[in-house]
């Protein structure tokens, strides 16, 4: 039998127990790494062969139940799923294993996922509808019907997209990815009937979808590749097609990204600010204005150019577009 080759792995462990202490620390441990470890089993010999009290949650080992999330080196990691010896090409030969949230850390790698879990359930996470006692025939759901849910059911709940959200971070009331996205998910369904409820909810500055800043880290660190933000998008659309849209600086934005795309072919960042913000919102990005035109970045309204393909950039805005916008 050929010899399996492993790798000395120095892994540097977030300790913390909340009842015991005062600020958190780190132990390491360095292991003989086999090919075939993944990082639930280092998790289990740290416990089994180092320290029994080190705590982490798993259950099912097969990258369903979202238990065993962690972070790795900062990055967004389901246990049972990401083999050692992947994290150790991407980062070196010492790993850094966090809890996903170090700030809401219970004990080690167990976290309090109290604000996880209650705007999830915040946007009514199932399916609502009239329910007939003695149905005469079955509620059918096409095939083609069920592809326009996507994967979103196949979310695990695990919170690594809502934990590795900058907007979570910074702003305590958004919803966060896992909430949206499952928005989506029963929005799209044609037997529910509470479509107007749920997006009255996450059409609201600050919570909802309008506060999302498109940088894609709930779907780089979604193990089920499920995109998130593709479904917060979509929901944007929801709210135009529903009339629900509303007449604010993010909606605008939102409107005036296609208007300046429609007249120009181009981003207009000026003409952006002054659709979305009106002109004291022009005067307060001055300063700011003045250093991106030093640096070449913006030009001058009259100076602004016009794509050469922009007759084929109008059909295609326009082939794209199915709901207007009223506010403006």
């Amino acid at each position: 039998m050929a010899n399996i080759e492993k790798k000395r792995v120095n892994f540097k462990v977030f300790r913390f127990n909340s009842e015991t202490d005062y600020l958190p620390h780190y132990i390491e441990y360095e292991m003989e790494v086999a090919p075939g470890e993944v990082m639930l089993d280092i998790l289990n010999r740290i416990k089994w062969e180092h320290d029994g009290s080190f705590s982490y949650r798993r259950s099912c080992r097969h990258g369903i139940c979202g238990s065993c999330a962690i972070k790795v080196n900062g990055k967004a990691t389901l246990a049972c799923k990401d083999r050692v010896m992947d994290l150790v090409e991407i980062f070196g030969d010492e790993l850094v294993v966090e809890p996903q949230n170090k700030a809401r850390a219970i004990k080690d790698m167990v976290i309090d996922k109290k604000d996880f879990w209650s705007k999830y359930n915040s946007v009514n996470p199932f399916l609502t509808t009239e329910i007939d006692e003695h149905p005469e025939k079955e509620n059918i759901v096409m095939p083609e019907e069920a592809e326009k849910l996507e994967e979103a059911d196949y979310c695990i709940q695990c919170g690594n997209c809502y934990y590795s959200c900058p907007a979570v971070q910074v702003n305590e009331d958004y919803l966060g990815p896992a909430a949206l996205a499952l928005t989506w998910r029963f929005n799209a369904d044609k037997r529910d009937e509470a479509k107007r409820e749920r997006l009255e909810t996450v059409n609201e500055i600050g919570p909802g979808i309008w506060d999302c800043v498109k940088c894609f880290e709930c779907a780089e660190a979604c193990p089920k590749e499920l995109n998130p933000i593709g479904k917060i998008t979509k929901l944007h659309l929801q709210t135009f097609e529903e009339d629900m849209a509303k007449d604010n600086v993010a909606v605008r934005h939102a409107v005036g990204f296609k208007h300046s795309i429609d007249k120009h072919g181009i981003l207009d960042e000026g003409e952006l600010v002054k659709y979305s913000e009106g002109l004291i919102g022009v005067l307060k990005h001055v300063p700011e204005a003045i250093a991106m035109y030093k640096k070449g970045k913006i030009v001058l309204p009259w100076n602004m150019p016009k794509s050469k393909n922009l007759d084929e950039i109008k059909k295609l805005v326009k082939s794209v577009s199915t709901a207007k916008f009223k506010g403006k």
